[in-house]
């Protein structure tokens, strides 16, 4: 191999890196709510219950924060919120606080358990965790009922949470 593709070829390399690190950079990250953060559904101050923290993220920039993965799909699974209402299709984003880790993972991929005796700030919560086996373990250890995908949370599960 002479200087010239050697050249062209580490040219390449690093033009696919770089286009890797910008696409991968380009999806919305987690955002730590601040002081003056609150709940669109309750109304409390979101920073206050960072352990059970959650956050849609839309796709005009805009982030909401719930104190709880409850409030979080009562929000989304009400159409016609007045105010500033936005629907799934709006979102560019949903995360949601990892229950064992404390970090915030994918919402839609998670897995989670309602109906155990670990209540969040507003009661009764939907527990999330990134993997099945860790809900399967959190579901034993703490009397949880089942344990739920995303797009099974529906207004009657939530409604069974009250």
């Amino acid at each position: 191999m002479n200087w010239h593709t050697l050249g062209f070829v580490l040219l390449l390399v690093a033009v696919c890196i770089a286009a890797g690190a910008t696409c991968h950079a380009a999806g919305p990250k987690p955002r730590k709510p601040g002081p003056s953060d609150k709940c669109p559904v309750c109304g409390m101050f979101v920073a206050k219950y960072p352990d059970f923290a959650a956050q849609l993220h839309f796709r005009d920039g805009s982030v909401l924060f719930f104190d709880g993965n409850k409030d979080l799909f009562r929000y989304l699974r009400k159409p016609g919120r007045p105010g500033s209402w936005k629907s799934e299709a709006d979102l560019s984003a949903v995360f949601v606080t990892d229950y064992y880790k404390l970090s915030f993972v994918d919402g839609r991929k998670a897995w989670y358990v309602i109906g155990s005796n670990v209540f969040g700030p507003m009661g009764s919560e939907l527990i999330s965790f990134a993997k099945e086996a860790d809900a399967r373990e959190f579901k034993q250890d703490h009397k949880g009922k089942a344990i739920l995908r995303f797009g099974e949370v529906t207004p009657t599960v939530l409604k069974g949470l009250d």
